[in-house]
């Protein structure tokens, strides 16, 4: 059982099941996705850069960014999640109170994950050792990978709240 900073005593077992395999499937998905777009640009860029002569090719080095980019605006994002974590039923939230990540969380979450698959993804197996198998990322960007369905149900706003809708940026 977890407290959160709203005062709720949640189970944290329907959150957490099964997060580790969906978390790897959508990392899988996410690399796919990834991996097109930065097809389809580099198509778009070299053809670009003949048609002005070799002058656009060093556009081409924009390519590295695209990963970051792309996990930093989904996890900030709306939904909270990559297209891979909405497929595989997976939300990135606050672990203080499961709220909504903020910017700074998902660019810490997004450095963080590329650098531990940099230096080797063995680091990532602290997931399987921390409470709520979060990841080194995840402990240093603040944030918890939870289940979608468990979260809509897991907490109901506080009584003090009055009549604003839950997801509606103020509870």
């Amino acid at each position: 059982m977890s407290a959160y900073s709203t005062g709720h005593v949640l189970d944290d077992a329907p959150l957490l099941e099964g997060v580790l395999l969906r978390r790897v499937w959508a990392w899988l998905i996410d690399l796919l996705l990834v991996g097109g777009i930065v097809a389809v640009l580099w198509v778009v860029l070299v053809g670009f850069g003949l048609l002005t002569l070799g002058l656009g090719l060093p556009l081409l080095g924009l390519l590295p960014v695209v990963p970051l980019v792309y996990h930093v605006l989904f996890v900030a994002g709306g939904r909270s999640a990559t297209p891979g974590q909405v497929m595989m039923d997976l939300v990135v939230r606050r672990d203080q109170d499961l709220g909504r990540p903020s910017l700074l969380q998902a660019i810490l979450f997004t450095a963080g994950l590329w650098l531990t698959l940099g230096a080797g993804v063995v680091w990532l197996a602290a997931a399987l050792l921390t409470t709520r198998h979060r990841t080194l990322h995840d402990l240093v960007s603040g944030v918890v990978v939870v289940r979608a369905r468990a979260l809509d149900g897991a907490l109901t706003a506080p009584a003090d709240f009055g009549n604003m809708p839950r997801g509606s940026g103020y509870a």
